[in-house]
């Protein structure tokens, strides 16, 4: 089956910004900035985490993996972005389509599991700190880590074999900067039901049961922090977990608003808001990823501590 559908098509066509030429050339070097930016910002974090000893905590460790995986997760599509730009007929072979779909979902799915473990590690440094050090000991953080990557990749490996199965014989052009696999599904000349379902129950497992994990464990770290006598107090619990809670609510927030906003009725607008979604969607695979360091840094003591030691350290070395 998947030789005759690479028969039929053997590439895609990416739409992107075709019809608006002035404005590649505006968003290649905005999108390239915060490229930059995102491998900087994530790249910094990691060699801290890694460098420093008195960030080896399962915190940091989670953190990481979360800067890793918006490298990943940005690579597996900015580039092409940015080819696209500067190309005028955009094209990717459909096997190339086929593995860009897979690192992308798979990333996606591995950040929300990621970060429903990330929030269970702050309850219980805040709800249970004597238990802690056993609870998320080495070998109870690392499997939390692994689950995560193990349940996007396979996540991902299904939903992908099941639409390269399709056959795609008709029209090749995907009204999108990469293969984003809704646009991809939408080209294919078969019923397309069994991935929908597929699709809806993935959702379920990878957005549903993260937020609710997420929503009771900060239902707990809050009750918690309003248990502390002193103002001093609460403020340093909620300060050891702000950062991760900015995280999810602008990640989720980003996909709620994406997809859960009205559907515009103007047929007169409706080249307009196919930009515009386009447009909302490039900015969420990158501005997450980008935002995501400077949160973690901002009002981190220990990770400005640990990038000045760093420094200092190869200042002295090339002295």
């Amino acid at each position: 089956m998947e030789a005759s559908n690479q028969s039929a098509v053997t590439e895609f066509v990416l739409l992107g910004l075709s019809a608006h030429p002035k404005l590649e050339k505006t968003f290649f070097v905005v999108i390239l900035l915060m490229y930059l930016v995102i491998l900087l910002g994530n790249g910094v974090l990691i060699l801290v985490s890694v460098s420093s000893s008195h960030l080896h905590t399962p915190m940091y460790f989670f953190l990481g993996n979360l800067s890793f995986l918006d490298i990943c997760y940005t690579t597996s599509s900015v580039p092409l972005v940015l080819d696209g730009f500067l190309t005028p007929r955009k094209t990717i072979s459909f096997s190339a389509c086929a593995v860009q779909m897979f690192l992308s979902f798979a990333m996606g799915a591995t950040e929300c599991v990621l970060l429903s473990m990330m929030a269970f590690d702050r309850y219980v440094a805040i709800c249970n700190p004597l238990r802690y050090p056993v609870v998320m000991s080495k070998a109870a953080y690392v499997p939390m880590a692994a689950s995560s990557w193990v349940a996007g990749g396979a996540n991902s490996l299904v939903q992908i074999s099941l639409a390269v199965q399709l056959p795609f014989c008709g029209d090749n052009v995907i009204n999108h900067f990469t293969c984003e696999i809704l646009a991809v599904l939408k080209l294919a000349c078969a019923d397309i039901s069994i991935n929908v379902i597929s699709m809806g129950m993935a959702n379920v497992i990878f957005l549903g049961v993260p937020v609710l994990l997420i929503f009771v464990s900060y239902f707990f770290i809050l009750i918690t922090i309003l248990r502390i006598a002193s103002a001093e107090g609460q403020r340093k619990a909620f300060s050891t977990c702000s950062a991760h809670l900015t995280v999810v609510v602008i990640f989720y927030g980003t996909i709620l608003f994406m997809y859960a906003k009205p559907k515009s009725k103007d047929p007169l607008g409706a080249n307009k808001k196919d930009v515009s979604d386009k447009l909302i969607s490039l900015f969420y695979g990158v501005v997450t990823p980008m935002l995501n360091p400077i949160i973690y840094s901002l009002r981190n003591k220990d990770v400005k501590a640990a990038v000045r030691s760093l420094l200092s350290q190869k200042c002295f070395t090339q002295r």
